[in-house]
């Protein structure tokens, strides 16, 4: 049986990017060239706020105190999940020296970074979760310096939950600040933060855009496009499940695509019965989201069998991927596209997102087909070294010569050919390009 579309997307995840282009790279520069005086004069345009920019201790103590004790508690909980998971990412890079000949000795050494700046967003919906996502995991790989920014609402401030969470995970600083103003003040050092060596976090088209543009100077988790969710699920699937996790997903923003793959039509045609009705559920900020994502981003695709199954999803390469379908073992040795993965019912993208200590930076629009999400090793340069003794140097000095000259580099071939006249006087070497 080949493929079916029994919902085909109308629409494709893109921005209108050459006009997010234009505007960004205009605040950037005219920010670049006018520093801290230009930031401040966005932010009263787009923040609406004209409050304590770098927060203080006693403006951050006195966050903490207006946040729930049980959300304290869960932000305590998601913190330590965050961080274990991040700590044994970390220990799966190890320093280490190795002889390559006799007398030629080369390593590999994980050094994190100085500076990272973790945007948080806080727009529409306040980003705990990614407070502890982006700061817990530059903390672990050991980032001296560690600066979250947020947008703060108008007149208002930064939300308090996102505050604590950030001063609890980590933060060495907390700016108030949103969008490609925030963003600027983390690359270029404004207002006496240090100039960031790596942009995270997620964030909405402009923010995005930023990274990209300043991707080069700076390093950046990735570059991130709408989120989106792919479920795999059979005969065994409960399509209720199915169906409100789909839902859960598309209410992130309008343009956020959700697929479904099956090789059961009946899973399929109850699990589109059970969303529209499910969207109708929502409170009205989420259901606006949910009910466009679902109407014009949204696929429900049938397969033949599991391995048509498995290969749709590697072709979509899908930032959250969910497997609700016997065999679990089969499905994690099988699929090799995903920025996450979530095995079985009793796991959730939501639970990734929040507390379960995976990352939720992840890789979208197919990205996941060639990278992964946020880790401790994006906060890390992998840097090698080496030393030599002058007879183990011989062997390479002689090769590097010929190499360089067969290439044409004769300054390259002559730093080869001064060491071996140095160290072995008298002695002949062939290290002409000939044979």
């Amino acid at each position: 049986m080949p493929t079916e579309y029994l919902k085909k997307a109308p629409r494709h995840s893109r921005s209108d990017a050459s006009e997010t282009r234009d505007i960004v790279r205009g605040i950037l520069d005219d920010i670049e060239a006018r520093g801290d005086a230009a930031a401040l004069e966005y932010a009263a345009k787009f923040d609406r706020y004209e409050g304590e920019l770098v927060l203080s201790p006693e403006a951050i103590e006195a966050a903490a105190a207006r946040v729930p004790e049980k959300l304290r508690r869960d932000i305590e909980f998601a913190h330590d999940n965050v961080r274990k998971f991040a700590e044994a990412q970390k220990a799966t890079v190890a320093d280490f020296e190795v002889e390559v000949v006799p007398g030629l000795i080369a390593g590999q050494k994980a050094i994190p970074v100085h500076a990272a700046g973790c945007y948080v967003p806080g727009g529409r919906y306040s980003h705990i979760a990614s407070a502890i996502m982006t700061v817990t995991t530059a903390k672990v790989a050991g980032v001296r310096n560690i600066v979250a920014c947020s947008p703060p609402r108008p007149d208002v401030g930064i939300n308090p939950a996102i505050i604590h969470a950030a001063h609890v995970c980590g933060a060495d600083q907390i700016l108030a600040m949103g969008g490609v103003q925030g963003v600027a003040a983390m690359t270029f050092g404004l207002f006496g933060l240090p100039k960031a060596n790596i942009l995270v976090g997620p964030g909405n088209q402009f923010v995005a855009e930023a990274k990209r543009m300043l991707f080069g100077r700076v390093g950046i988790d990735m570059i991130a496009g709408p989120t989106d969710s792919l479920i795999l699920a059979d005969a065994t699937a409960d399509p209720m499940i199915v169906a409100t996790d789909l839902v859960g997903q598309a209410e992130h923003g309008y343009n956020s695509p959700v697929w479904l793959v099956t090789d059961d039509r009946a899973l399929a045609e109850e699990v589109m019965r059970l969303v529209p009705l499910l969207i109708d559920d929502l409170p009205e900020v989420n259901r606006d989201n949910a009910t466009a994502a679902w109407r014009d981003y949204a696929e429900v695709i049938l397969c033949s069998d599991r391995e048509e199954m498995a290969a749709t999803s590697d072709t979509y390469a899908p930032e959250h991927l969910t497997v609700q379908a016997a065999d679990l073992d089969w499905w994690l040795g099988r699929l090799t596209c995903y920025g996450s993965l979530f095995l079985g019912e009793e796991t959730t993208v939501a639970f990734g997102d929040k507390a379960s200590g995976t990352n939720h930076v992840l890789p979208t629009s197919g990205a996941a087909s060639y990278t992964g999400g946020l880790s401790v090793h994006k906060y890390m340069k992998i840097v090698t070294w080496q030393r030599a003794t002058r007879e183990g140097s011989r062997p390479v000095a002689e090769a590097t010569a010929r190499i360089a000259r067969l290439e044409g580099m004769e300054g390259h071939a002559r730093t080869a050919d001064i060491r071996l006249r140095k160290y072995f006087p008298g002695e002949t070497f062939d290290l002409s390009a000939e044979g």
